[in-house]
């Protein structure tokens, strides 16, 4: 039996021969709650193991170090975002690519309350989101573009940035935990929408 057999063995035999994917989805997974129970730095690859009830060696057939995993905690959300963005810009009206971004930006938010409380409490995770980011000038000025267009007057641009900033801070609040996703969400849209000059979306009869 090989090292890398024997992790993935330890790691599935614990949940009746879970398919990789699951298992990495649920290591994932736990590693984000130790996150925001202990910070990032505060979390150790053991405590990860200990959670999931499986070896430090299983986890390692997986992710070789931590900072891989805050990584890999925090791709999907950053690939989700970037998707938004390219769909955002097919529209041809620039209310019509303002609008879609701002939907699927607070979206993402809500439904990564936790995430998103890290991305702006926690050094570990900010270093992780600005080494996923790295070099990604393009996911950058492609967002301030849809929002603000490609050449923007200083106003504008911080409007821009208080408004991404507000809806992040505002959705990952401990404070506001117990709003509901709907009520939140209706809530960041209607307020980003005033700061970004759109008109006030009336809710249907």
């Amino acid at each position: 039996m090989t090292a890398g057999t024997a992790g993935t063995d330890a790691i599935e035999g614990s949940s009746a021969a879970q398919a990789p994917e699951d298992t990495r989805a649920r290591l994932l997974g736990t590693a984000l709650r130790l996150f925001s129970e202990h910070g990032v730095e505060g979390t150790s690859l053991q405590m990860i193991a200990d959670a999931l009830g499986v070896t430090k060696a299983a986890v390692y057939y997986h992710f070789k170090a931590k900072a891989e995993i805050t990584e890999a905690v925090a791709e999907p959300a950053i690939r989700e975002l970037d998707a938004i963005v390219d769909e955002a810009a097919t529209h041809r009206r620039r209310g019509a690519q303002i609008d879609h971004l701002l939907d699927g930006f607070v979206d993402v938010v809500v439904r990564n309350r936790v995430l998103v409380a890290l991305f702006s409490s926690d050094p570990g995770v900010a270093r992780a989101l600005e080494k996923t980011l790295h070099g990604s000038q393009t996911f950058k000025s492609k967002l301030m573009t849809v929002l603000v267009g490609p050449e923007p007057d200083l106003a504008a641009e911080v409007t821009a940035r208080v408004t991404l900033a507000g809806i992040a801070l505002a959705g990952g609040d401990p404070d506001l935990a117990d709003v509901d996703d709907e009520t939140l969400r209706r809530h960041l849209l209607d307020t980003a929408r005033r700061l970004l000059g759109r008109p006030r979306r009336h809710p249907r009869p």
